[in-house]
């Protein structure tokens, strides 16, 4: 690690991740290289290592720091409902997650190699806030549905995440996709994030609609 204050890593660390950002909204996974990010960046390509040792690294902070933005939207949808009803929390959380196209393409699509290719402290950093997300999200159920006991809280969680590591090849297929489908006669589903997400969660709550 350079040395210098925690503020400037923290920044540069920052400007390396809005970098790759930036480029992944244009461009594969596979196709973005080191050099590309430290192109994008004020500082030198070499600088870039300094600070991630891998491309997988930064793509897995990106990740990171998708889950916290994620468990923030989360955390003000508890604290500013006192009660909701079915059909508004699964509102808010479709809202929420039609937000984090990134979070849901990264899960979706690269995690594996992000995963296999960062140190360990990394990884480690990550899986706490993702544990984090699930807390968050758990706090919420036992909040605005108080007749869900502790398994079917686990139950939903464990059926939610799976779910969303899916929704963005269903609702993002690429031009050759959505052609490869129309010569199989295979007719392509036309689903928003938040429209998939919506019927999933409301069909998941709706055994606790008249009891919540």
């Amino acid at each position: 690690m350079p040395k210098g204050s925690e503020e400037l890593t923290n920044s540069r660390k920052e400007e390396i991740i809005n970098a790759c950002a930036l480029l992944y909204e244009d461009h594969g996974f596979k196709d973005i290289s080191i050099r590309d990010i430290g192109a994008k960046t004020s500082f030198t390509r070499t600088s870039v290592y300094n600070y991630f040792q891998t491309k997988e690294e930064i793509f897995l902070a990106l990740l990171q720091r998708e889950y916290e933005a994620w468990t923030s939207d989360l955390k003000k949808i508890m604290s500013e409902n006192d009660s909701l009803s079915t059909e508004s929390f699964s509102d808010e959380l479709s809202k929420s997650l039609e937000k984090r196209g990134s979070m849901l393409k990264l899960m979706s699509m690269n995690l594996y190699d992000m995963e296999g290719n960062s140190r360990i402290e990394n990884l480690v950093a990550f899986k706490i806030v993702y544990a984090d997300a699930m807390r968050i999200l758990s706090c919420c159920l036992e909040k605005f549905f108080p007749k869900m006991s502790a398994n079917d809280i686990k139950e939903f969680i464990y059926a939610l995440f799976p779910f969303m590591f899916g929704v963005y090849p269903y609702t993002c297929a690429t031009q050759k996709q959505k052609e490869a489908m129309e010569l199989a006669h295979i007719e392509y589903p036309r689903y928003s994030v938040y429209e998939i997400t919506n019927s999933f969660v409301t069909k998941m709550l709706a055994p606790f609609a008249a009891r919540s």
